[in-house]
């Protein structure tokens, strides 16, 4: 019990797609190694060339894991400032082109050996687990840990026969999760609720963010003009990530907002959609592609504009805060968390949206303190998450492994329920005709010859 606690993070992206499940999982890795207390290994897919074309931005490709590697490697030490100490694993995945996500192939939890199986952390567990055919989770891990990302029900919704699709889902969700997850911590209330699960918001924001937030903080304590441009949205450019309700919001609004700038940032499968509706507003509203919000272009802008209610906890609004912008955004508990924060400005209908905006454009934002910067970083993120998981307690004080407790609890009702139940789903998963039924990827209950060749996988 002596020996160092290993933590293996599973995700379901990565980069150089720049979506919160590549990310954010890449900072706790970073943070939680940090100081050498743990042993961390991020695991994160492996994709084919042919499915890296069509999901990584740029014509961005790499011919080997290790080349990945040491983009992803790059990527963060111009961002943290320091080397990172833990450990990059690549499991075999596809894209969906309909989910348009990634899913892992075969087994993945055989990428963390037995010898080093003590805590995993499932990034998107429903995600991880819907066609998961293989070891039980909760049975290689001595403590699983859940972490909910993705409102998957609200953009379930959204589709054809959305309301049937998200009941089904909605139970198909707490079936995995309950199978395999000893504790489950949603970001915020705006996602599924799940038993005993609970709310936290372990996320910070790219120290980059901080960084540029300090020097404006410093000229406008120096008297100086921090913010010369007005308002801006940045984000994937599909019509559920909040271009629909903000493009909206401008049109029903156009002669109390005359005189408005607006410039969006994004690209993504509606961009040209995007384009033309904001073509026929009388606004000035500008479209561009997508650029990292660290970008110097961002600094000047005042005004981040964010109506999206499908976020779960939006990252773009952190960084917008963390540099010391003013944020309108709905009042919706995706945006709780950033309700402490005196910048957060949060509005309940159009009327007020109008209010908060053209009382931003007349305003300079206030100045935050170190204490609020502080909430806003991956340090005081990795503090929550450490409490919330109770491992920031002594490692005796942890979960024993739960095949230790299997005799002791066998006469007990609902864990001889939840092992039933996790005998269904390993069946049902072990079959191609139930995977393709739940929408499982053709031929990915064990990887092909090309991503065994490309990983190195014994056959």
């Amino acid at each position: 019990m002596d020996k160092k606690q290993h933590i293996a993070i599973f995700t379901t992206a990565s980069l150089p797609w720049l979506t919160g499940t590549a990310v954010n999982p890449l900072f706790r890795a970073v943070y939680l190694s940090k100081g050498g207390e743990r042993d961390v290994t991020l695991v994160i897919p492996w994709l084919t060339l042919k499915d890296q074309g069509l999901v990584y931005p740029n014509n961005i490709t790499f011919a080997s894991p290790a080349e990945h590697e040491k983009y992803i490697r790059q990527w963060l030490e111009e961002r943290v400032g320091f080397t990172s100490d833990f450990s990059i694993r690549f499991y075999p995945g596809k894209f969906s082109r309909d989910k348009r996500s990634i899913l892992a192939v075969g087994d993945i939890s055989e990428i963390i050996p037995d010898e080093e199986a003590d805590i995993a952390v499932l990034e998107e567990p429903e995600h991880l687990t819907w066609y998961h055919h293989g070891k039980r989770w909760k049975t290689k891990f001595r403590l699983v840990v859940g972490i909910i990302h993705t409102n998957y029900l609200e953009y379930v919704k959204r589709e054809k026969n959305g309301n049937m699709q998200a009941f089904l889902l909605k139970y198909l969700n707490n079936w995995v999760v309950g199978i395999y997850c000893h504790k489950v911590i949603r970001l915020s209330a705006a996602t599924q609720d799940y038993s005993g699960s609970i709310i936290c918001n372990v996320h910070g924001v790219n120290p980059k963010f901080l960084e540029i937030g300090k020097k404006k903080r410093e000229q406008q304590q120096n008297g100086d003009q921090a913010f010369t441009k007005g308002a801006y949205f940045i984000g994937k450019m599909i019509w559920n990530k909040g271009y629909k309700e903000l493009l909206k919001l401008l049109s029903d609004h156009q002669k109390e907002l005359a005189g408005l700038e607006v410039d969006l940032f994004g690209s993504g499968e509606d961009s040209d959609e995007v384009q033309k509706a904001a073509k026929k507003l009388e606004l000035a509203v500008r479209v561009h592609p997508a650029r990292d919000h660290a970008d110097a272009l961002f600094h000047d802008f005042k005004l981040f504009l964010n109506p999206s209610t499908t976020d779960v906890v939006c990252t773009t609004t952190a960084e917008a805060l963390a540099m010391g912008k003013i944020v309108v955004c709905a009042n919706h508990s995706s945006n709780d968390f950033f309700k402490q924060f005196p910048n957060c400005w949060t509005y309940d209908d159009s009327k007020g949206f109008v209010k908060l905006t053209l009382k931003a454009l007349s305003e300079q934002p206030a100045q935050p303190t170190d204490a609020q910067r502080h909430d806003l970083s991956w340090e005081a993120a990795t503090e929550r998450f450490l409490k919330a998981t109770d491992l920031d307690k002594p490692f005796e004080r942890k979960l024993s492994r739960s095949s230790s407790n299997y005799m002791s609890t066998s006469l007990n009702l609902q864990q001889t329920v939840e092992d039933a139940s996790a005998l269904v789903h390993h069946v049902a998963s072990g079959f191609e005709i139930s995977r393709r039924l739940f929408g499982a990827i053709p031929g990915s209950l064990q990887p092909d010859e090309q991503l065994r060749k490309e990983l190195g996988l014994k056959k």
